[in-house]
């Protein structure tokens, strides 16, 4: 009983609001998933890995639902990760996917068709990596992870401290190895592309996409490349000294972030004002706080409040 009342305690207060997108985006995303599951991997036995490939290789050699596989070799993971992590919402979340994942699994292949979408392998790996991708980058966004590798890479990076994107890689090649013991290699090759477009889609859904950028400059004349910047691409911009190692001079670095349209202008006015300035520009994916601003692309404002430029 103290146990369970020190749960209720960490867990509550409750955010309502914040709950129920979560399990919005943890229902879509399980959807996707489980379409995924019955019209491009069942079909083909092509999985990127984890529990959805053992249960593959379950239902081949014991007849066992491939849902119902699933929901079996995820039991036990589920109950690991309670005790070794201790997150209890996030595994709460993860059992409603879990469940809600591998039970629809059956469910729904009773509705699509039995033999896949597709004959041709590699279109199943790759449209079957980017529907499953957005699956689970849905999932992701609703703070939850369908149970399997994932709980076992988060286990063994809290215990080694190995990144965890090494130990996905690991687990699922094992997995992987596996179901071309089961199947035959070509699966298995197909499967690695399967889990290579996976985790772009999946990284893509859950970061969105690259549309900011990122620029410092380093420069001798800050107060008039800034001072431009405000005026000409309206966006806030960040100073600090810095001083070159080789040359041990002093120097001011600005920092401020574009949208894509502008990274011309951007040069544009910074070779107007200081040609020997140093410029990168690097890629971003979103920001928050800070002076925001509609990009201007190459038009020049009206006017601009210098107090909150």
């Amino acid at each position: 009983m103290a146990t369970l009342q020190s749960y209720v305690k960490r867990v509550s207060p409750i955010n309502w609001r914040e709950t129920l997108r979560n399990y919005a985006f943890l229902t879509i995303g399980a959807l996707i998933m489980m379409v995924n599951f019955n019209i491009f991997m069942a079909p083909s036995n092509i999985a990127p890995g984890g529990v959805g490939g053992l249960s593959l290789i379950l239902n081949h050699y014991t007849g066992i639902s491939r849902g119902l596989g699933m929901l079996l070799l995820s039991t036990p993971l589920i109950a690991l990760g309670f005790w070794q992590l201790g997150r209890f919402r996030f595994l709460v979340r993860t059992l409603y996917v879990t469940v809600f994942y591998t039970i629809g699994v059956d469910v729904t292949a009773r509705f699509l068709p039995t033999g896949g979408i597709v004959d041709d392998l590699l279109l199943t790996a790759i449209y079957g990596g980017v529907l499953g991708g957005i699956g689970y980058g849905l999932v992701i966004h609703g703070r939850g992870m369908v149970s399997g590798t994932g709980i076992i890479s988060r286990i063994l990076q809290v215990k080694t401290g190995i990144p965890i994107s090494q130990l996905y890689v690991a687990i699922d090649g094992f997995v992987i190895i596996a179901l071309g013991l089961a199947f035959g290699w070509e699966r298995a090759l197909y499967g690695m592309i399967m889990l290579f477009i996976m985790g772009l889609a999946s990284d893509y859904v859950f970061e969105g996409p690259s549309v900011v950028r990122i620029v410092f400059i380093v420069t001798d004349r800050p107060e008039a490349v800034g001072a431009m910047m405000m005026e000409r691409l309206r966006v806030g911009v960040t100073r600090w000294s810095g001083e070159g190692m080789y040359t041990q001079a002093e120097h001011t670095i600005l920092f401020c972030t574009v949208t894509r349209p502008d990274v011309e202008l951007l040069r544009q006015v910074v070779a107007e004002i200081d040609p020997a300035a140093f410029v990168v520009i690097g890629q971003g994916h979103q920001t928050s706080g800070g002076v925001v601003r509609p990009p201007v692309f190459s038009k020049p404002p009206e006017a601009v409040d210098s107090e909150t430029a």
